[in-house]
């Protein structure tokens, strides 16, 4: 993450509020010579301290949790490419705008009959916001089916020790430059998302 202070003004409940509408990660497990990492959909509870998530039985991080492990989970948000020449003043360079939240902690394997529960809870949680469509449950399987499956993935909590997030939308910037920029990101640029990035740039708090 950017270590500028100035990007991560973002205080805790906006930086959670964020991963738990994002909802998907980056798993980052330290394994032996590298990390071990793996891309996870999560439910982030109300308190933001407790993360539910499943891992497939072969995963290598789901191997090596014989034991807690501390463990980071990279949210990543909407990113744009940011042209020097969009600022409208001299001396400037290229630089990239994003939006992340690291969420820290210790990740354990919950047992194995907590998959059901876990699994119809992250199901429902998600299917809710696809309303009016009727929302998916585990009952509509076949329930020899679902056991297979279920015995094909783990449940795992992470329990949340630490939050933080860069917002890096160049606050490091005068307003009427970081301004002069979104204008012309709405019609150019390259990322993920460069409107989005723009419309957050804009609704950055002006400077003192």
């Amino acid at each position: 993450m950017h270590p500028n202070p100035i990007f991560h003004t973002a205080d805790a409940a906006k930086n959670l509020g964020f991963a738990r509408e994002r909802g998907f990660g980056v798993l980052a497990v330290q394994g032996e010579g590298a990390p071990m990492l793996s891309h996870v959909p999560f439910l982030l509870n109300t308190l933001g301290d407790s993360i539910d998530l499943h891992l497939v039985r072969s995963n290598p991080i789901a191997r090596a949790l014989k034991v807690p492990l501390q463990a980071t989970i990279v949210v990543s948000g909407p990113d744009s490419y940011v042209s020097p020449d969009w600022y409208g003043v001299p001396d400037q360079v290229p630089t990239w705008n994003y939006v992340a939240v690291h969420l820290t902690g210790t990740l354990s394997r919950l047992p194995q009959d907590t998959m059901r529960e876990m699994l119809d809870w992250q199901s429902a949680a998600i299917e809710e916001q696809l309303l009016p469509k009727t929302p998916w449950k585990t009952d509509k399987m076949t329930p020899e089916v679902l056991e297979s499956m279920m015995r094909m993935i783990v449940p795992c909590r992470m329990q949340v020790t630490g939050v933080d997030g860069t917002w890096k939308l160049s606050q490091n910037k005068a307003d009427e430059v970081r301004l002069a920029a979104t204008d012309q990101m709405e019609g150019y640029g390259i990322g993920s998302e460069p409107r989005i990035v723009a419309a957050l740039m804009r609704g950055v708090a002006p400077r003192d």
